[in-house]
């Protein structure tokens, strides 16, 4: 049996022995338009990332040899998986047939043919690939991008003001002409982002990863160019309620002129609530210490699952020293199976990839991620020591994987592994870190600030007073050092530490809870008190300080008080059986019995093994029955 053409019949050999018949060169209407339409112009056309249209004769005449050439190396479309793995969403490999015919096109000098045969243009809207969005938002006022030669990282509020609870199914991101190298939406129902939006002048705030800003659920919301619409799985949308803030992470590349930068978002809407909550697991290593000259330096991650799961999408990311990616599912039994493997990455092409089918693994599997990178430098720049950090000119090497799992018990199990795994991942890059540079303030405070999430509280004092040393004017560094010392039930020393904070930043309201708490661990109470209620005027939202603001009050006989701030906790933290234990406390405490049941069943549904509610519930039911 013979093998399928890999050319269409226009390339094709005679089928007479002797010498080949005439080869008709393919036409831009009837062979190359098609193939356009079908790949490249959801890029290529105007308001979109491409750098030239794509939708005419005349567009892709005199660029032919740059068309032919790009497809022929597979720069374009861009597409980095290479094939190997399970099926993905969305590919946007063009077949050796199509490349055939981009070259022969090309080298037969480009001709148009007869526009009769030209099939119409897709259905495209003016900006956006999705098609018109059920709600579109944007900042208030754009940030100017001043010039410069370094990367700026600027978080942008925008407000969608949905009135009642929205799904989710899919969100386009529109630059609207800026620089931006990536963007990450995240989700903000605390308000602390309009609490910094603007404050130095400027739409937004500096930075990554504000703190009060989360991915929606199981989600992660990254855009590059190329990337198009961010889908999410079918049945699985993810909630957007009212008065939530979607903040974007905007990765600005330098610019020569003033740039102004007020990026748009499409999103659109489903009637359907998730029938699931998937999981976003993070591997990687932030132990990345690559020397110059290095060709090929590796880092891996492995990770057992605890629990089965399906994996639904994988993410990879890293720099521009990243070069070969390989992720693999390898079972108790030591068979190995591929999710995901890139030959050539590309920095400006990274996006998630979704698998067409669902890929179950079993508990047990262990998912090994191997990157490797290459530091020999480009032409005119020579090659320098390069370790983990945000910036594009430092490297990172991680990998997200979005899973769903049989359970809500196995996914807060799989949650509580995966944070266990977080922390190694930080403690071994924060070590890396000082060991290359261990003058450098941020890299101290890192490692000190991972030992406490580790629990090794006497490794992480050192380190802290360490970057304080470093940094003496750093409310963050006195901050976390105040936590070590309470951990270390030092309450004297961690009392100085936050005092020092609070005069460094009187108005950060997280900082302010953690003077309170250590107010309250040494028996000032009404101190604390005091603290607290500065907390929560600075920040109304402030979930958590509303709870420990009840609990003191209650703990004082303010009953009226400590159930007016764990109601408001409650509305704050709705997913916190903590809160509604200690809100049907308070209720039973005043008298209110019926209300503490409520709020104590709701505890129980949160959260089955909370053995407080359990036992308070119990004895007000025993009680209501007398």
């Amino acid at each position: 049996m013979l093998a399928r053409a890999l050319i269409p019949a226009a390339l094709a050999l005679s089928a007479c022995s002797g010498t080949p018949a005439p080869i008709p060169a393919p036409t831009f209407a009837k062979d190359v338009a098609p193939i356009l339409y079908a790949n490249c112009v959801g890029c290529h056309r105007p308001g979109q990332s491409g750098p030239f249209p794509l939708l005419t004769y005349d567009d892709a005449r005199s660029r032919a040899a740059r068309i032919a050439a790009a497809v022929e190396s597979r720069v374009m479309p861009p597409w980095l998986p290479d094939g190997a793995e399970p099926e993905f969403i969305g590919e946007r490999r063009l077949g050796e047939a199509q490349i055939a015919v981009i070259k022969a096109w090309a080298a037969h000098g480009a001709p148009e043919g007869d526009r009769a045969s030209l099939p119409p243009p897709p259905p495209l809207s003016a900006s956006w690939e999705y098609g018109i969005p059920d709600l579109t938002a944007e900042p208030p006022a754009p940030y100017t991008l001043a010039p410069g030669g370094h990367d700026v990282y600027r978080n942008l509020v925008i407000r969608p003001g949905v009135a009642s609870t929205r799904y989710v199914r899919a969100l386009e991101f529109l630059p609207g002409g800026a620089p931006v190298h990536h963007a990450v939406v995240r989700l903000d129902r605390s308000r602390a982002s309009r609490v910094e939006d603007g404050r130095d002048g400027q739409p937004g705030f500096e930075g990554m990863a504000a703190g009060g800003v989360q991915d929606p659920g199981g989600h992660f919301l990254g855009w590059a160019p190329g990337r198009g619409p961010i889908v999410a799985p079918a049945s699985l949308p993810w909630v957007l309620t009212p008065g939530t803030d979607l903040v974007v992470e905007l990765h600005l590349m330098p610019a020569a002129q003033p740039v102004p930068v007020q990026p748009s978002i499409g999103l659109y809407f489903t009637d359907a609530p998730p029938r699931q909550q998937p999981v976003m697991m993070i591997m990687g290593s932030k132990a990345i210490d690559i020397p110059a000259g290095a060709a090929d330096y590796r880092i891996e991650d492995r990770y057992e699952l605890p629990v089965d799961v399906e994996v639904l999408s994988v993410y990879p990311h890293a720099h521009y020293l990243g070069r070969d990616m390989d992720v693999t599912a390898i079972t108790r039994d030591g068979a190995s199976r591929s999710l995901l493997r890139i030959r050539k990455w590309s920095f400006n092409w990274q996006q998630d990839y979704r698998f067409v089918t669902p890929i179950p693994l079993a508990r047990g599997t262990t998912i090994v991620m191997r990157y490797s990178y290459a530091n020999t430098g480009r032409a005119g720049d020579p090659p320098r020591r390069v370790t983990w950090g945000p910036q594009s000119h430092d490297e990172m090497g991680n990998l997200g994987v979005q899973v769903v799992t049989k359970s809500a018990a196995d996914a807060r199990q799989l949650a509580d592994s995966l944070a266990q795994h977080a922390i190694a991942i930080d403690v071994a890059g924060a070590e890396t870190l000082v060991k290359s540079d261990p003058r450098h303030a941020a890299h101290a405070a890192f490692l000190g600030a991972s030992y406490v999430r580790a629990g090794r509280i006497a490794d992480a004092i050192p380190a802290l007073q360490r970057a304080i040393g470093l940094d003496p004017r750093s409310a963050s560094n006195q901050n976390h050092l105040g936590g070590a010392l309470l951990a270390a039930g030092r309450s004297s020393e961690a009392l100085a530490a936050f005092r020092v904070a609070t005069t460094l930043s009187p108005r950060d309201a997280h900082i302010r809870f953690n003077h309170a708490r250590a107010l309250a661990a040494a028996g000032l109470q009404s101190r604390a008190v005091e603290e607290l209620a500065r907390a929560v005027a600075l920040d109304p939202r402030f979930g958590e300080a509303h709870q420990q603001l009840g609990v003191l009050m209650f703990g004082a006989g303010r009953l009226a008080e400590a159930i007016a701030h764990l109601r408001r906790a409650a509305d704050l933290l709705p997913q916190s059986a903590d809160v509604r234990g200690d809100l049907g406390g308070a209720l039973a405490e005043a008298g209110r019995r019926d209300e503490a049941i409520i709020e104590l069943r709701r505890a129980l549904e949160l959260d089955p093994q909370n053995q407080t509610a359990r036992q308070n519930l119990a004895l007000l039911e025993r009680l209501k029955t007398r």
